[in-house]
């Protein structure tokens, strides 16, 4: 009796294989999703280890999962994560890897998304989440063909969803893009009136080429109620032998037909998609087939207006096109997110500071990295891998998020700093080997200093007696002016000269007493000696420090502090600063060159955390959720009106004012020679909780602008979205949390128009934030927080870092203030965000030689390029995938409007651009780099109005002809030859 239901189970389940026109088409999704760190690290997901705090073993879920397919051929299974799979698979014996390939080809096993993770969409940089994909992406098409290439992008689980990422998945080649949390405000409207599927159009510039279909699912990712078959579920099983007692089947077919209908009243089409798995599930895949097959047979049986059957993704995307329907159209985005009236996943913008800048400043050390390894060539023993790995998980949606437990943020830390020391060693060998004039000379031994930020560097501090060089490598495609250059030293008598032993412009400054307080016991130099250093495009350029005497010294600054609470001006050739004496706060920035002037006061302040003990709500603020208590600010000193600190520092190269706002809160205000921003240095930490509370410290500028209620925030570093407060685009918004609920995340730049005067005031970021402008005139930035209390979302912990001392986590970053007509900013937002994208790398060479000497061996300064690229190109990758096989992005970084003169098309020759290689041929690929262009037809969807995609008729490329349009990104595969 048993083996005839098999059978017949078998026999029916094929015959469902495919869409019905008269049923409502079920489609089966079996799935699992494997966060790629979160409660436990990577590691201890992969192998299972520390289940006192979850059970979880992706080894054992692939192991099990193969095993269950090769059992039934109608069986499928969609897996995500290539960080895990890539893991998995190099373990494989041949018999193994041979069934996987059999499974793929059948189309029971099927790769969606496909990158290393499944990255967070609000904190991560556009160029970080690139990378990561194509890891993953290049992987597929490389072992397996690009043949089985994803065609839906799978993000079920991310906290909100950005317009950047919808454009990228468009350009990499996606047909459809699901995932699962929405607004649930958004979510309602939605489903009353069946607008949970929709074509996004990610990006205003590229148009509706980057249209891509997009679906909200029903149970955020999860099964129906009543019908989860892990092991670590409670459901019930299908019982169908009825000589048993509970015996269940018509039970389960009802309720299983009824949550099959009941979502259907919601979706357009009659084909619905039921996501069967959660996180970490299949270890045991035989209790979810067995059960699955069963509830198959049966509903198949005794519901024939009720086709189910197993499908993936794609399937059920190929199932709605066929359909015909005309879908609406959606151009903004999907933030803030929350998950109920007074929980806006807002924190987490802006949660674990330390771990987001450091992202952020690997994301250009990396490409920096690439760049050397391509104009050498190849090293036998290094190479940028391991920390293209540590970043590709380090995208991931509970890692730069800042949402993750402590000790699993340690774990991304730590593999971020084992590929950080040996990209560095590439670095330091790249440039060392191309320094010498001739084989014969030994090369250069280099060094990096990892912590400038806080005046750390042995090399140049550790002797009394030392004389160095500085070497400035430019990683930008454009000649760089104004690298500023800050190095600890131990005494004044300096001097620094360029390669033709000419006296470079230098200061020397006292460290200032909060860099003390940050560095502690990990250095003691008493100065900072600061220069500009230039470099051309993808070039070193090197500067030597020797003692001097007195009349070539560097100047020392002159320190004051001010009295009887004089105003205070630093003035450069472009920005004047004032700053109020009575206050000491920033009172009026000027730009001198345009004659634009606000009235600006800018202010440290914080937010007490909710604790879960307002009458309207008990949720609590924590990692993810940004939950104040009420709208009113603290400020930093304890509102004890007391006057902000002040010290004026001067000298030629640079001018500052040092800010102390209270024992925890300090800043520097920097205007250097020949800059057109001004920099704010803020230094947050550790923040004071011994009263129990929860701050949220935040950096406020309140302006005389006119506003309208609108700001603008990045998406992803590229485009810009306009933000109207107490506002949603797409629906009427309950608004029941003026400021969470008002909180956007900032990845590089925010910005505020008065059109009235003709004003744009910008501020720029060195890594993501949450931010707003909660009235007129004011734009603020979460730079820190500290919570006591957990928000109840599964990390289970309070944000409470404890810094390297124990004792707190202090925070140092920096705003560029721009403040200019509106005609004007484009320009100058876009470029200063491509420098803070790709930041100089600076190395020092502490063997003591003269300046003849060195330049008799060793050539002060190499080039990587021939030329600049137009102004309005960024050089995006530049990845050696073979000796004699480029990886290549071009990027058009200007808008569509953006800037009168540079949001056009531009053409550029790349053949004989690199110095050291010429670049033979060219294949455009999709923006992964892992097909060919040519080859991947995007499926197009009626809107109500002609959808163009992309013409891909022609693969070979002209090297010297490359045409890119605003914001569009063009990807390829050349060969080259090292001259």
């Amino acid at each position: 009796m048993a083996l005839i239901r098999f059978l017949l189970l078998a026999s029916l389940l094929a015959a469902a294989l495919y869409v019905q026109g008269e049923a409502l088409n079920v489609h089966v999704v079996p799935h699992t999703h494997d966060d790629v760190g979160w409660l436990k690290t990577v590691d201890q997901y992969y192998y299972g280890a520390n289940t006192t705090i979850q059970h979880a073993g992706v080894q054992y879920i692939l192991d099990s999962v193969v095993k269950q397919l090769a059992k039934n051929e109608n069986r499928t299974f969609i897996y995500v994560e290539m960080a895990f799979f890539i893991r998995w698979w190099r373990e494989q014996t041949n018999n193994t890897k041979n069934l996987v390939k059999q499974l793929l080809d059948r189309g029971q096993l099927e790769f969606i998304n496909g990158g290393w993770c499944m990255n967070d969409e609000a904190t991560t940089d556009y160029n970080a989440i690139i990378d990561q994909m194509s890891l993953g992406l290049r992987f597929i098409s490389n072992t397996f063909g690009s043949q089985y290439r994803p065609r839906v992008a799978w993000h079920i689980d991310p906290f909100g969803h950005s317009a950047e990422q919808a454009s990228l998945f468009a350009m990499m080649g996606f047909d459809g893009f699901f995932f699962g949390r929405i607004d649930y405000d958004d979510k309602k409207h939605r489903l009353q009136s069946k607008r949970m599927e929709m074509v996004w159009r990610g990006s205003n510039s590229l148009g509706s080429s980057t249209d891509l279909f997009t679906g909200v699912l029903y149970s955020g990712y999860g099964p129906p109620g009543g019908f989860c078959f892990d092991r670590a579920c409670a459901d019930q099983p299908i019982m169908d032998d009825e000589n048993l007692f509970d015996y269940n089947v018509e039970e389960q077919v009802d309720s299983f037909v009824k949550a099959c209908k009941d979502q259907a009243q919601h979706y357009q089409t009659d084909n619905i998609m039921m996501t069967m798995g959660e996180d970490f599930q299949y270890e045991n895949a035989n209790t979810w087939y067995k059960n699955l097959d069963k509830l198959m047979y049966y509903v198949n049986k005794r519901h024939g207006s009720v086709n189910m059957f197993y499908s993936t993704p794609t399937r059920y995307l190929d199932a709605l096109h066929k359909s015909d329907l005309t879908w609406t159209l959606k151009t903004d985005d999907f933030f803030p997110y929350a998950d109920c009236p007074w929980c806006f996943w807002t924190g987490y913008f802006t949660s674990r500071v330390g771990l987001k800048g450091y992202v952020h400043h690997l994301n250009g050390h990396l490409q920096s990295c690439r760049q050397l390894e391509a104009i050498h060539g190849m090293f036998p023993t290094m190479s940028p891998q391991r920390l293209a790995e540590a970043m590709g998980v380090a995208q991931h949606h509970d890692a730069v998020s800042g949402t993750e437990k402590q000790h699993v943020a340690d774990d991304y830390a730590k593999r971020l700093h084992i590929g950080q020391v040996e990209c560095e060693q590439l670095v330091q060998q790249s440039i060392g080997e191309m320094s010498r004039k001739s084989s014969s000379v030994a090369p250069l031994k280099l060094e990096t200093c990892e912590y400038l930020n806080i005046s750390v560097c042995p090399p140049t501090s550790g002797f009394l007696d030392s004389e160095f060089d500085v070497m400035v490598y430019n990683p930008l495609a454009r000649h760089d002016d104004y690298i500023m250059v800050r190095i600890p030293v131990t005494r004044k008598d300096l001097v620094v000269m360029d390669t033709g032993s000419n006296d470079v412009t230098c200061q020397m400054i006292p460290v200032s007493p909060s860099t003390k307080s940050v560095r502690r016991d990990r250095g003691d130099a008493p100065y900072e000696l600061v220069f500009i250093a230039t470099a051309p495009p993808l070039r070193y350029n090197t500067y030597f420090v020797r003692h001097a005497s007195r009349e070539h010294q560097c100047v020392t600054s002159t320190i004051r502090e001010p009295v009887n609470d004089e105003h205070v001006d630093i003035n450069n050739e472009y920005y004047k600063v004032t700053v109020d004496g009575g206050s000491g706060d920033v009172e009026k920035i000027t730009n001198e060159m345009s004659g634009i002037s606000i009235d600006v006061k800018q202010h440290f302040y914080w937010y007490l955390s909710s604790v879960g003990y307002n009458s309207n709500s008990s949720q609590t603020s924590g990692a993810y959720i940004f939950r104040p208590n009420s709208s009113q600010v603290y400020d930093v000193n304890n509102n004890n009106n007391t006057k902000t600190n002040i010290s004026v520092v001067n000298g030629p190269v640079v001018q500052e004012v040092w800010q102390v706002f209270s024992p925890y809160v300090s800043q520097v205000i920097r205007l250097y020679t020949g800059t057109n921003h001004v920099e704010m240095e803020f230094t947050v930490g550790p923040i004071l909780t011994k009263d129990y509370k929860g701050k949220e410290v935040i950096s406020r500028y309140d302006t005389n602008m006119v506003t309208n209620q609108e700001w603008f925030t990045d998406a992803n570093g590229r485009e810009m979205k306009s933000r109207v407060r107490n506002y949603r685009p797409t629906w009427q918004w309950n608004n029941t949390d003026p400021v969470s609920g008002n909180y956007y995340p900032v990845n590089s730049r925010i910005y505020m128009k008065d059109t009235s005067s003709n004003t744009q005031f910008t501020i720029l970021t060195d890594r993501s934030q949450g931010g707003s402008s909660l009235k007129d005139g004011s734009l603020e930035l979460m730079v820190h927080r500290r919570l006591r209390h957990d928000d109840r979302r599964g990390v289970g912990e309070p944000l409470n870092e404890p810094g390297q001392f124990g004792d707190g986590l202090i925070a140092r970053g920096k705003h560029l203030l721009l403040v200019d007509k509106i005609e004007n900013s484009g320009k100058l937002h876009r470029q200063k965000g491509e420098r803070l994208l790709l930041p100089p790398t600076i190395l020092i060479h502490s063997n003591r030689k003269s300046i003849s000497e060195f330049s008799k061996n060793y050539n002060g300064m190499v080039s990587g390029l021939r030329r600049e690229l137009p102004e309005n190109v960024h050089l995006l990758t530049v990845q050696l995938l073979e000796k004699t096989s480029l990886l290549l992005r071009l990027e058009n970084m200007f808008a569509v409007k953006e800037d009168a003169n540079l949001s056009t098309s531009v053409t550029v020759n790349v053949k004989d651009l690199f110095v050291t290689f010429e670049v033979i041929s060219c294949v455009e690929m999709t923006l992964g780099g892992d097909v060919q262009l040519s080859m991947v037809n995007r499926l197009k969807w009626n809107i109500g109005t002609p959808s163009v995609l992309s013409d891909t008729t022609n693969p070979q490329v002209d090297p010297t002809t490359i045409t890119l349009t605003p914001m569009m990104i063009r990807t390829f595969i050349c060969d080259i030859s090292y001259h």
